[in-house]
């Protein structure tokens, strides 16, 4: 299977959001990826950014969500968006999962948020597994991927052969310029993707936006913890990976008994 990582900037609006997301399928479609995944809370934009209220509203979620299925179904690809969305209860953070014809697969929610996080969102409380070609995948979004293992192992025992984990760590203003990935000094963020893969013997697919101080890039782990393909340092630009599904047994993860 061939998957594409997309890292864009962050978008001034949901229209730019749109209109750059556009891009990036088209390109992955034509290099034949079967799916492309975006950062956390891509659409609308990532909360404190500063976007029109008229932005965040149930309305305009709805209609983007709508573009986002026309563009999957036009370009014959299957599309991860994450997005906040309104519920009763408050706003989810959460994935939808386009199908190449431009159905709704369903939706993943972030159900460990961090501290920082809970005047943001409300946390989910169901986890699910998805199906493309005949591969099984999960999501797992931001913080409960880097710091609740447990989120990356229910999807590898329900033998998940991949999961992707958009997020979003880094700053525009401030922070350390990375130059090699996985470097001892550089935040803990990647090594945590390798063992997110190791620890469960699947693949493992992390989406990060393309700020000026990134403190992870957008990378593909392999079930063995290797690094095989992954972004430069704030380039806006999609990594794409071929992965072979048949080497992500889970047999880590299912020899786990409690």
């Amino acid at each position: 299977m061939k998957i594409a990582l997309a890292s864009p900037p962050f978008p001034v609006s949901i229209n730019d959001g749109l209109y750059r997301l556009e891009k990036f399928v088209k390109e992955a479609a034509g290099q034949q990826s079967e799916i492309i995944c975006f950062p956390e809370s891509y659409l609308p934009g990532y909360p404190g950014m500063g976007y029109q209220p008229a932005d965040r509203s149930e309305e305009s979620l709805q209609k983007a969500l709508d573009k986002v299925c026309k563009i999957a179904a036009e370009n014959a690809i299957a599309i991860i968006i994450p997005m906040d969305w309104h519920s009763p209860q408050g706003i989810l953070n959460l994935a939808y999962v386009i199908s190449p014809k431009g159905e709704i697969m369903g939706y993943q929610t972030k159900n460990q948020l961090d501290p920082t996080e809970d005047q943001l969102w409300i946390p989910g409380t169901e986890r699910q597994l998805f199906e493309l070609n005949g591969v099984k995948f999960g999501i797992t979004i931001c913080h409960e991927g880097f710091r609740y293992p447990e989120s990356v192992r229910w999807a590898a025992q329900n033998d998940a052969k991949i999961v992707f984990h958009p997020h979003f760590v880094g700053s525009n203003t401030e922070g350390q310029e990375l130059k090699e990935w996985g470097n001892k000094n550089n935040p803990y963020y990647e090594k945590a993707m390798m063992m997110r893969a190791l620890e469960n013997t699947i693949y493992f697919a992390s989406v990060n936006y393309a700020s000026r101080y990134p403190e992870a890039a957008s990378s593909v782990i392999a079930p063995d913890g290797t690094c095989i393909a992954h972004a430069a340092y704030s380039n806006a630009v999609i990594t794409i990976a071929d992965i072979n599904p048949s080497l992500a047994t889970g047999l880590i993860a299912k020899r786990f008994f409690r």
